[in-house]
């Protein structure tokens, strides 16, 4: 089983690829969308900044309604945006570094009203919704950036814009 501890410290080393990716959000086209019913780079981008505080908070309730949020909306600007990630970061360090491993098997479910979606402990929640949903946005962004002409920071390896790793 995953400890917190394990959670935390991989959640820091994504960190600031995802801050990288996000830094490149071009604010002259927040409201650039590849397709009508995807959402836009700004409202993307919003998203994946607010998920560590959001799932994180999300995750400590016994469950979760996504019908109850608000539509996307994307960020007033690129430094709220990362102000944003940076502000949920700041939570989720400071939430995870005092959860005991015994929450991890807390159950949790996500709701449909009255309805139960589906259940799973809240360290699944953690592994799938916190960090999974997070590297799918990342890479979605990613593709959003490259369709742009934005240059592409390394994530896990060279991108055809730059090296890994500043090299």
């Amino acid at each position: 089983m995953t400890s917190v501890r394990e959670l935390l410290q991989e959640l820091e080393q994504e960190a600031p690829a995802t801050r990288r990716v996000l830094a490149r959000v071009p604010g002259d086209r927040l409201d650039w969308r590849p397709h009508e019913r995807s959402m836009s780079m700004g409202q993307l981008a919003n998203h994946l900044a607010q998920i560590p505080l959001g799932i994180i908070s999300a995750s400590l309730q016994p469950s979760f309604d996504p019908g109850a949020l608000p539509p996307p909306v994307p960020p007033a600007g690129i430094d709220a945006l990362l102000a944003t990630f940076d502000e949920g970061m700041e939570y989720a360090r400071a939430t995870l570094g005092t959860m005991p491993d015994a929450d991890l098997d807390i159950p949790w479910k996500v709701m449909r009203g009255e309805k139960v979606l589906f259940a799973m402990p809240r360290g699944a929640v953690l592994r799938t919704i916190l960090l999974n949903h997070s590297y799918h946005h990342r890479g979605q962004l990613t593709v959003y950036l490259r369709l742009n002409g934005i240059s592409l920071p390394s994530v896990y390896g060279p991108t055809a814009d730059e090296p890994p790793f500043g090299m």
